[in-house]
This record gives structure tokens, sequence and C-alpha cells, in this order.
């Protein structure tokens, strides 16, 4: 076991490190104390705004929020839906057609049976015969006598030209160029200079540089000492203390300032809490369970007592009275109609389906019911003539 370490005492906290010393300990208690006394309004003020907040989003927002949507919907949206679906639509696709028919329409027509034919059969196909019949032979006789004719005559100027071109001038530029210009530039400037180069200039440059060399080895020897001289200095009585001031003071005092303001921050949101708890059974003791009684201890056997006592036997007489109503509509207007059969037979003496509109024949009815169907086949007039006929089989 290594026992030249510091070990952090059993009810030491994380964050601080072993071995604080005495400012540390002497400023933990005063700056959390003014801390908390700070921090604790703000943590309140902040835990009932975000309550306000989520209650007013609850009860009060979304809500609204619900309202203004539907309100859009009904009163702007569906209006635009309807009004594009059955009115810009129709008027667009009207526009549509008005438009191809007034503009599209006749310039196709034009391009089509006035400018394509005028083009082709008065531009293109007199072209076509000139081209054919007239400048191609043309060009085809143009060609033979350049081939023919000028071809041998402009091979032989262009031979004499160039000869002429080569005797004259080519010749005695490359002669002045060979015998002249060339030992004069070699002997009388390129090898004077190049002697000066190396017997003169090389020497003098490399004096002249291991001059330099020294002279700058000894400024940076001097320029190196001096340096050293002032980081030391430098060093010494800026770098030592400020360290020693961010390490022993600034950063002990910087800690336990965010350490109280955590600490802070949840005592603050402990006392917060209980108040609110506290609020909030006060609320409930005082308004919530005396509603809650009265709701459940007298309103809501009213109500019972109201929905079977009054409510039920008016609506099952509202029923009774409806449907009694119906039957007296339904049997006033089944005597009206008998009543107007009778009179229209008793007035023309005949029972003729088409001049009385009245149904002809006998509905057909179903096997084992009396519902009459109307497109089932009619029944016979005759039901008990068949019935007779069936039982003597």
């Amino acid at each position: 076991m290594d026992y030249g370490k510091h070990q952090a005492p059993q009810g030491a906290p994380q964050a601080y490190e072993p071995g604080e010393g005495m400012l540390t300990t002497l400023i933990r208690v005063p700056v959390r104390i003014v801390v908390v006394v700070l921090v604790l309004p703000v943590r309140m003020v902040w835990d009932a705004l975000t309550a306000l907040w989520h209650a007013a989003a609850r009860v009060l927002l979304r809500p609204l929020g619900r309202a203004l949507a539907w309100l859009l919907d009904t009163l702007v949206l569906t209006p635009l839906a309807w009004l594009y679906t059955w009115v810009l639509t129709p008027l667009g696709r009207a526009a549509s057609w008005l438009a191809v028919a007034l503009l599209l329409w006749p310039w196709i027509g034009l391009w089509r049976y006035v400018i394509v034919p005028v083009v082709r059969y008065g531009v293109a196909a007199p072209a076509a015969w000139l081209y054919r019949a007239v400048l191609t032979p043309l060009g085809h006789g143009l060609r033979w006598i350049g081939t023919a004719l000028l071809a041998p005559a402009a091979r032989g100027l262009g031979t004499g030209l160039a000869w002429l071109f080569a005797t004259l001038l080519v010749l005695p530029v490359a002669a002045l160029w060979r015998y002249v210009i060339v030992p004069v530039v070699r002997y009388g400037l390129i090898v004077p200079v190049a002697w000066l180069y190396e017997a003169v200039l090389t020497p003098l440059g490399l004096g002249t540089a291991w001059v330099l060399g020294q002279v700058w080895r000894g400024i940076a020897a001097t320029g190196r000492g001096l340096g050293i001289a002032l980081a030391w200095l430098v060093m010494t009585l800026l770098v030592a203390p400020v360290s020693w001031t961010y390490r022993h003071v600034l950063v002990p005092v910087g800690r336990e300032i965010a350490a109280a303001f955590e600490v802070a921050w949840r005592i603050a949101g402990y006392v917060s809490r209980a108040v609110g708890r506290a609020l909030a059974w006060l609320v409930m003791t005082v308004l919530v369970a005396p509603v809650s009684w009265a709701y459940r201890t007298l309103c809501t056997p009213v109500g019972h007592f109201v929905r079977d006592s009054v409510w039920a036997p008016a609506r099952r007489a509202a029923a009774e009275v409806r449907r009694a109503a119906r039957a007296a509509l339904t049997s006033a207007r089944e005597t009206v109609r008998q009543a107007r059969r009778d009179a229209w037979r008793a007035l023309v003496g005949s029972t003729d389906g088409a001049r009385s509109r009245e149904p002809v024949g006998i509905p057909a009815r179903t096997l084992g019911s009396t519902t009459t169907v109307p497109s089932a086949a009619q029944a016979s007039e005759t039901p008990l003539l068949g019935e007779k006929l069936v039982k003597r089989g």
C-alpha cells in the first residue's frame, strides 16, 4: 500500500479534492447560505411559472388551438376546397379549352395548311431543282477546270517561288547566323562572363557568406541568452504568481460557488415542492373536497331522481304521443286515399288502372309472409279456385 498519497475522508463529497485548505472550509458554509437565500425565490418563481404554463396549456391553449383549427377548417379551408373544386376547376378547364381553341388551333392550322405547303412547294422544291439541275453541273465543271488546268500551273509556280525564296533569303540568313553571330556571341560574351563568374564572383560570394554566417551566429547566441533571461523573468514574476492564484484561490472559490448553486437549487426545489404540496392540500381540503362531497351527496341523487322520475316518463309520454300522432296521420291518409278512389269510381264508373292511376293487379306475396314485394310476379286473381283444385287432386 502506498502511504505517501493523500486519502480523502469518508464523508467528503466526490466533487471535492482531498487536502482542501482552510480557505475552502471557511467560505463553504457562508457561500451556501447566501446562495440558498438568493436562489430560493428564483426557484419558487420558476416552479410557479412552470406549473402555470402546464395548466394554461392543458386548460386554455389546447382547447383554443382545437377551436381555432376547427374554425379555420370550417370557415376557410372547406369553402376554399369547395370553391376550388366546383368553381375554379371548371373555370380553369373552360379557360384552357378556350385558350386552346382560340390561340393554339388557329396557329396549328396556319402552320399545317399555309406555312408548310408554301415553304415546301414555293421554296424547298425550286431550291432543290436549282441545286440538282444548275449548281451541281456547274460545280463539276469548275472542279475539272481547276484539276486539269490550274493545278499544274500553280504547282510549277509554287516550286519556282520556293527555290527563289530559299536562294535569296534563307541561305544568306543561315550563313550570317552560323559564321558571324554565333562566333561573336560565344567568344565575345559567353566566355568572358563565365571566366568572371568562376574566377571573381564565386570566391567573393563564398567569403561574404562566411562572414555573414559568423555575424549571424554571434547575434543568435546573444539573442538566445537574452530570450532565456527574459523568459525566466516572465515565468518568475508573472506566470508563477498568476498560476498560484488561479490554482489555490480562483479554482476553489469557483468550485465552491458552483457547488453552492447546485445544492441551493436542489434545496430550493425541495422547499418549492413542499410549498406546492401544501397549497395543493389546502385547495383540495378547502375547495375540491366540499365540492366533490356536494356533487356526490346532493347533485348525483337529485340528478338520478330527475332522470328516473321526470325525464324518463316525459320521454316515454312523448314517444307514445309521437306514435299516436303518426298512426293517426297514417289512418287519415288511408281514409283520404280510399275516399278519393271511391269518388273516382262513382264518377267515372270504371276501375281502369290507367285512368284511375291506381295500382293494377294484386301484388305478389312471399311464402309464409304478408309483405308485398313489388318486383315479384303477381299472384293469381283466383287463389281460392287454385286451392280447391289442389285439395280435389
